[in-house]
């Protein structure tokens, strides 16, 4: 029994690591159960990475076509989620005025943003470990250092997810829609994921090696593939990327 005057239990909000485990668990479940969003970050990269394996479509050079693509297809499921997923998804979270509902919840926005960054990376590990065994099964036989691919990863999803909630808050969702989806076919032929890059000429091989999916791609390849130590030169692509997009969207992102 409680004390007149006193509730049981006490009426208030949650503790705010409470909050923010509740909606990242709800946002991956919204997630996961959209079909179109589970198509784009699971089905496409694992038939792609199963597909190319074992047809030759495309020359990857010397070496198994596996030991090539797995790096790349890594760095489009990242991209798939951190980028195009969750562009998508909070580009129409912020028409519908959902994000504005939230905003007024006892949830800070910052622990909102945090919350769908967990979100991100729970599905991100989901991934790499479905890419990871299918992978291995095609024969794939990778080399270097863990830390480093983990921090080519980190790296690589801050940088797009900077430049997904960037264009979620400034563009309509029907125009993120379509941005989105056209910059991932975009960024898959001409980003170095299935194509190598020294296919392109010199000129346009010079400015695609400055996106972030290159460096991504390229930083995991070196690593995985030809097991090198610490890819400086993407790594710090994948940073200016990831500050600059961060901080743009930060400074541009309207939540209504």
């Amino acid at each position: 029994m409680s004390a007149p005057g006193t509730y049981a239990p006490r009426p208030g909000a949650a503790p705010l690591p409470r909050m923010i485990a509740a909606q990242a668990a709800l946002e991956t479940k919204m997630l996961l159960r959209n079909g179109e969003q589970l198509l784009l970050t699971v089905v496409i990269p694992a038939l792609l990475l199963a597909l190319f394996s074992t047809v030759d479509i495309v020359d990857t050079g010397a070496g198994e076509a596996v030991d090539f693509l797995t790096p790349g297809i890594l760095a489009l499921a990242v991209m798939s989620t951190a980028f195009t997923g969750q562009a998508i998804a909070t580009g129409f979270e912020r028409r519908y005025g959902v994000l504005k509902r939230l905003g007024t919840s006892p949830l800070p926005r910052w622990a909102l943003m945090t919350a769908k960054t967990v979100s991100v990376l729970v599905t991100e590990v989901l991934q790499v470990i479905l890419l990871t065994v299918i992978a291995f099964a095609l024969g794939w036989d990778p080399r270097g250092n863990p830390l480093t691919v983990l921090l080519l990863l980190v790296l690589g999803t801050a940088a797009f997810s900077g430049l997904g909630l960037l264009m979620a808050g400034t563009l309509k969702a029907e125009a993120t829609l379509a941005a989105a989806n056209l910059v991932f076919l975009l960024l898959l032929v001409g980003g170095g994921v299935i194509v190598p890059l020294d296919r392109f000429p010199s000129g346009a091989r010079d400015v695609l090696g400055l996106l972030p999916i290159s460096a991504l791609s390229d930083g995991l390849r070196d690593v995985l593939q030809h097991g090198a130590g610490m890819p400086w030169g993407d790594l710090g692509i994948l940073a200016v990327w990831a500050v600059a997009g961060l901080a743009a969207a930060g400074r541009f992102f309207r939540w209504e």
